[in-house]
């Protein structure tokens, strides 16, 4: 295993991590940016009520931050110690075969809990909760930086690796640490965006949870809701990405053989359906059925979704191909 793949399960880790192992990375990362070490830390259930702790005055004897001595300084100098090594160009693909996919698929779910601690907060609370989300270190989430330079034991970033191999975010200050667990539950589609239809995402122990649908942020009840659709109430939802949503879960081909849609379409390639919606681009479908048969002697009919722009089935499965209508000529249709 690479130690970008090491990296990598450690980001989606889930479920408790060895506290004594983080508080120990916690206390060597303060001593390797020259601080003292802090005299207490303290565990929250997830970033949420890291943030209320942060926030609700019991923690007022915690002093400034030190997330930039600790974190960002060190971070930086490795960066730049390792930039001068390679030089721009090695450095730029060293940063490409190390971290640079590990933060895209990372990036997407900091910036959902992110989103979902500040809406999980009183209006007039929301700058306050920004301003301490920027204090915070977000441990198993640093995973792609933490790939990307030298983690071993003496490096001025073994303290901070070492939390996150272990714990979630977590908030260095002068005399506080505060740390968060992990997640209990994490869901993401084949894309790597958060994605569940049957429950939370993405659950803290303490239950703070965030709900997606294919990386959209959606509530709990519209999920339920989603167990008891019609046509009808497809048809009547107002927000476009709403209706998207529920045309996904309860299929396209389902929703064109309940609706009485019409095809618009045919040809020796299969039918052309569309599905016209109200404030959103039309859903334009090619139904194919496999040439080749199921072990049982059926014909699989498979439903493909093709540019709202297209006019008849032959343009749509050649775009699939990426080819024009006029040179899609199959040997075969599988």
């Amino acid at each position: 295993m690479t130690e970008r793949d090491v990296w990598r399960a450690i980001s989606a880790q889930i479920g408790p991590g060895d506290r004594t192992a983080a508080e120990a990375g916690v206390r060597s990362a303060y001593r390797s940016a020259g601080l003292r070490e802090p005299e207490r830390i303290v565990w929250a259930g997830s970033p949420l009520t890291a943030v209320r702790m942060l926030s609700d005055g019991s923690l007022e004897d915690r002093g400034g931050s030190v997330r930039e001595a600790l974190r960002s300084g060190p971070w930086a100098a490795e960066r730049a110690r390792v930039h001068a090594e390679l030089g721009s160009r090695a450095f730029s693909e060293h940063w490409q075969s190390t971290g640079a996919d590990l933060w895209e698929l990372t990036r997407t779910v900091v910036e959902r809990i992110r989103d979902g601690v500040i809406e999980a907060q009183e209006p007039a609370q929301r700058t306050q909760i920004r301003l301490l989300l920027l204090d915070a270190v977000l441990g198993q989430h640093d995973a792609a930086w933490l790939c990307a330079f030298d983690t071993a034991a003496g490096s001025p970033l073994a303290g901070l690796a070492a939390a996150a191999r272990e714990a979630g975010w977590w908030w260095p200050y002068e005399n506080v640490a505060v740390l968060s667990e992990r997640p209990t539950e994490l869901h993401r589609d084949e894309a790597g965006r958060l994605d569940r239809g049957d429950g939370p995402a993405l659950a803290y122990t303490d239950g703070f949870a965030l709900h997606a649908w294919r990386g959209m942020s959606v509530s709990a009840e519209f999920l339920d809701s989603l167990r008891s659709l019609t046509p009808e109430r497809i048809r009547e939802e107002e927000n476009a990405e709403l209706r998207r949503v529920m045309l996904e879960y309860y299929g396209y081909d389902r929703y064109l053989d309940e609706s009485g849609a019409k095809p618009i379409h045919r040809d020796e390639t299969g039918v052309l359906w569309r599905i016209e919606l109200d404030g959103d681009e039309d859903v334009v479908m090619v139904e194919v059925v496999n040439s080749t048969p199921e072990p049982d002697g059926t014909h699989r009919t498979y439903w493909l979704r093709v540019p709202p722009t297209t006019q008849t089935a032959r343009e749509g499965v050649a775009w699939t191909f990426g080819l024009g209508a006029d040179t899609y000529e199959p040997v075969q249709q599988t």
